[in-house]
C-alpha cells in the first residue's frame, strides 16, 4: 500500500516535474495539431485520460501474469483496446467533435506516455497507485492541451470557450467569451506554427520556474552549510 506521501510524489511527477509535454516531449503530434481552440483540446484531454488510466489499471492487474516475452504486445493491445471504446463513445456522444478530431482520436494508441507509463509504472506496481498515476500523468496532459488551446484560440479569434456545445451540450451554446470587439484575427495562432509558438513559451515558463526554485533551494542549502559549529567528539584518542 502507498503512503500519503508517495502519492504526493507521483502527482507532483505527473503534473510537474516528469509533465509529458512540457517534459518528456511526447504526444506532441495531437498536442501541435488539434490545439486550435479549448474544446478541441479539452475533448483530446479527457480521451487520453480515458485511455491512461484504463491502460494502467489493467496492465497492473495482469503485471505478475504475463511473461517478458509478450509484455509489450500486450501493453499495446490494452491500449489499443480502450482507444476502440474511446472512440465508440465520442462517436456515440459527441459525434461532431470526434469528426473534429478525426485520425487523433485513434492515434492515442500510439502515444509513446500512454505506453512508456504502463511499462514503468503500471507494471511494477499496485492498481491504485497505476490509476493515480495513470490520473495524474493524464491531467498533466490536458492542462498543456488546454494552455495552448486557449492561448491559440485568444490570439486567433479573440474569444474563449467557443463550440463547447460540441463537448456539454447544447446547455453550453452560451459558454462563449468574446474578449476583443472587432477583432481582426490572428491567423498563424490557429495555424500549426501558432502551437509551436504556445508550446514554447509555456516550456520556456516551466524552465524559469524551475530554475528559481533550484536556486532558492541552493541558497537554503548554502545558508545552513555557513557559519562555524562546535563539533563534539567521543571516544579515545591514541
Amino acid at each position: 500500500m502507498s503512503t500519503p506521501a508517495e502519492y504526493t510524489s507521483i502527482a507532483k511527477n505527473g503534473l510537474w516535474d516528469n509533465n509529458p509535454a512540457l517534459v518528456q516531449l511526447l504526444g506532441l503530434c495531437p498536442l501541435l495539431a488539434v490545439t486550435g481552440s479549448v474544446v478541441n483540446a479539452l475533448g483530446l484531454g479527457l480521451a487520453t485520460m480515458l485511455v491512461m488510466v484504463g491502460s494502467n489499471i489493467s496492465v497492473s492487474l495482469i503485471r505478475n501474469t504475463v511473461s517478458d516475452a509478450v509484455r509489450l504486445p500486450a501493453f499495446v493491445m490494452i491500449i489499443a483496446s480502450f482507444t476502440t471504446c474511446t472512440e465508440l463513445i465520442m462517436k456515440a456522444f459527441t459525434y461532431e467533435l470526434y469528426q473534429i478530431l478525426g485520425i487523433f482520436i485513434p492515434l492515442i494508441v500510439t502515444n509513446c506516455s500512454i505506453l512508456g507509463r504502463a511499462d514503468a509504472f503500471a507494471s511494477k506496481n499496485n492498481v491504485a497507485a497505476s490509476a493515480f498515476d495513470g490520473l495524474m500523468m493524464a491531467i498533466g496532459f490536458a492542462l498543456v492541451l488546454l494552455a495552448v488551446g486557449v492561448i491559440r484560440e485568444i490570439l486567433g479569434t479573440g474569444q474563449v470557450f467557443a463550440d463547447m456545445h460540441l463537448l456539454f451540450g447544447p446547455g453550453a451554446e452560451n459558454w462563449t467569451l468574446q474578449l476583443f470587439n472587432n477583432y481582426p484575427g490572428f491567423l498563424i495562432a490557429v495555424l500549426p506554427p501558432g502551437a509551436f509558438f504556445a508550446t514554447g513559451f509555456l516550456i520556456a515558463i516551466k524552465n524559469l520556474i524551475d530554475a528559481q526554485l533550484k536556486k532558492r533551494e541552493d541558497a537554503n542549502k548554502e545558508a545552513v552549510v555557513k557559519g562555524s559549529k562546535r563539533v563534539r567528539t567521543t571516544g579515545l584518542i591514541t
